[in-house]
Order: C-alpha cells, then structure tokens, then sequence
C-alpha cells in the first residue's frame, strides 16, 4: 500500500497554532480597559507592598485567561528590571477537579528543587500542606501571586481562601508575602464563599464583558494574517465568523475555532480560499465541540447530573423536580461506577450550578398549601449531544 500522507502539503495555513487556545498573543486587542483596571489592581507589587487579592469574572472565551498571562508576563518584566522590588514568583494553576490540598500540592512541587522529592499525593492533611508551602516561600522570600484558573471548581475552596491571605498576618509568613487572583466563569462565586472568607479577602473584582462582533473582527483580523497564506481567505469569511460568535457567547475562543474549522474544511475540500460557505458548514462541527467541552468542564458528579436530566428529557418525562433526577442521576452514576452523592441537597447545588451555566432551564411552581413551592427542570440543549458527548469523555478516560 502507497504511503497515504505521501504528498500532502500545508495548502492554506501558514502558523496554524495562531488560532488555537493555548497560543499566547504578544499584544492584547480589544480589552485596553481590563487590561488598565488590571495594572491598578497590581501596582502596590512594584512597590514593596502587599499584593492585592484579584477575582476576574466572564464567560469563557472572553479573555480572562489570555489578559491574565499577559499581565503576569509584564508585571514580571517590570519586578525584574527595578532593584528596588521583591522578587516575583507567579504560580498558575487550574483548579478543575481539585482539591485545597492538590493545589497546595502542585504550588509546592513547582517551586522544590529537582533534588527535592514531591510532596506526597495522601497520607497528610490539607494544614500540613499549608505549614510545607509556607515553609517553602519563606525560604525564598518575595512576592507570590497565585493564579487560581477556574476557582470555582475547587474542593474546599473556603478553607484555602480564608487561610492564605491571612498567613502573614497570623505569623505563618514573614520573608513572603501573597496575593490571590481568581479566575472564574461562575458570577455568582463569591455569593457561595462564607462571611469570614468575604471578610478576609477584600478582595478586586474585574469583570469581562462578551466581544461584539466589530471587537471579535478586529481579533480574527489580526490573528488570521498570521495564520494563513497571503489570499487564503476572504473579509466575509472573517466577519461570518465574528458575527455568528457575537451574536451567540461573544466568545473569541469559538469565533477562532469557526474560522480554523473553515479553514481545515477547505482544505480537505482542495479549496484555495476560505469563504462563507467554510464557516457555515464548519459552524455544526464546532457547536458540536463546543458542547463536549463545557461539558468536560464540569465535575465527574455534575456531568452524571446532566446525563440524568438528558435522560428525562428524552423520555418526555421533563420538566421535573430535583427527587425524580436524584433517582435517576444514581443508576446513571451505578451504570459507570460511580458512587452517587448521597444527598439530595447535594444534587440540588449542582442543578442550580448547571441551570446558571446554561446546561439546564428551571421553573419555579407552587402547588400552594397542598405542595408548596419548588423547582422543576428541562435540558437547554439537545440530548443526544449530551450523550455523544458523555460516551466521548469515557473513552477518553478509560485506560
């Protein structure tokens, strides 16, 4: 058989890695003022002081992440080129699925030696992983910011919150000083932190608006010059793309993805140029990918919750109350081996989760005094999406 790559050519893409999410743009477009409130919210590092603690809120897609970057970047360049400053150390981590002690874990595993053994996965408790990490600043001394990506999905989010920008304060540092920048897709967030958490934070709140189509145009402009060959797409193309993200999450993420899937279409279809008809037919690939992804996003536990209600759905038996989904949320959790969460308040926080994100609809009815008050809840979306996209993410986890 002939070599079946034997041929190919890179016909339309220049440097395709332009229009992926982890690529890291040297210049910001389109968010000058989160990038101005931001800088505000970091001077007092520049002068010795103690950080600030920061907590960014938006949709995903939006910059958060990206600004984020690229302000640590340049905070760090400024910190180093003054000997007036402290020594800055930025440690990022993504909280998705984890714990207070495994991202106390991966900070202190970050700044060991190589010739210093990991700490260690178990055997200890979240306040010994505090007393080692603040050991292991003040041994270094400094300024460190944490970057805290998608802090609304960590365990016992509380517990951390309130202890470390406390630590200084209560003795625990005295070369090291620390601030926390959270990044968050949940608005609500903080209405979940306790009282003496809200109290001990004082925290910044930046918070990123959706792209409109002229802003997420200027973004694909500047990107699709470097990702593409000279006339390899058209100015509709672009502002197609623009347009269909605007007019749906105002995310630059999807509206990069529309166009690299435009441009991936036209070339498996021998095309020389990316036009409409790419972005359209690249739009329900896309929207596919799109619901895989945020669902992926979401704990082991709300995905099982969101299977139940696809479940429902597709039985006609929605709307319906919380206990029905419990029910059915535990011989989805049997049916791949999970054990269920045993309360029923429990499967009630992740429906309102899910319900604020998008994955679900709620409405509220009152039976009166025969039944009182209380919610009922449909899939916003389709069902069969969800479940191509469940049987996706097992494959993907099965060893």
């Amino acid at each position: 058989m002939n070599d079946p790559f034997e041929g190919m050519t890179n016909q339309l893409f220049e440097d395709k890695h332009v229009l992926e999410e982890d690529y890291a743009p040297e210049t910001i477009l389109e968010r000058e003022d989160e990038i101005n409130a931001y800088r505000n919210a970091l001077k007092d590092v520049l002068f010795g002081r103690n950080p600030s603690n920061i907590f960014i809120y938006g949709k995903t897609g939006v910059g958060k992440t990206a600004v984020t970057r690229y302000m640590m970047k340049a905070l760090q360049k400024q910190v180093d080129s003054r000997d007036e400053t402290d020594d800055l150390y930025v440690l990022f981590h993504n909280c998705n699925n984890d714990s207070a002690y495994g991202t106390l874990r991966a900070f202190i595993n970050t700044l060991r030696d190589d010739s210093e053994p990991n700490f260690p996965k178990k055997g200890l408790s979240t306040g010994d992983a505090l007393e080692a990490f603040y050991t292991t600043l003040d041994e270094r001394g400094g300024t460190f910011l944490l970057v805290l990506d998608e802090i609304d999905h960590l365990a016992k989010v509380n517990s951390l919150l309130y202890e470390l920008p406390r630590a200084r304060s209560n003795g625990n540092l005295t070369h090291a000083r620390i601030g926390v920048i959270g990044i968050s897709n949940n608005y609500r967030f903080r209405d979940s932190l306790s009282p003496k958490v809200k109290g001990t934070l004082m925290e910044k709140e930046l918070s990123f608006s959706p792209y409109d189509a002229n802003e997420l145009r200027t973004i694909l402009m500047h990107r699709a010059e470097k990702a593409f060959v000279d006339d390899a797409y058209t100015q509709s193309a672009i502002s197609l793309c623009a347009a269909k993200a605007a007019q749906d999450t105002g995310s630059a993420r999807q509206a990069l993805d529309l166009l690299s899937t435009g441009g991936d279409l036209a070339e498996d279809r021998n095309d020389e140029v990316v036009t409409d008809d790419h972005i359209h037919s690249a739009e329900t690939r896309v929207q596919r990918g799109r619901v895989r992804n945020k669902i992926r996003d979401q704990t082991p536990h709300a995905q099982l919750i969101l299977e139940a209600v696809a479940r429902l759905e597709s039985s006609d038996e929605t709307p319906v109350r919380s206990k029905s989904i419990q029910s059915t949320y535990e011989r989805v959790a049997a049916h791949w081996g999970t054990d269920p969460l045993s309360s029923l308040r429990s499967v009630q926080d992740h429906l309102s989760e899910l319900e604020m994100l998008g994955f679900l609809s709620r409405t509220e009815r009152n039976d009166g005094r025969a039944g009182g008050a209380y919610y009922e809840y449909e899939l916003a979306m389709d069902a069969d999406a969800v479940f191509t996209a469940r049987e996706e993410i097992a494959a993907e986890q099965e060893p």
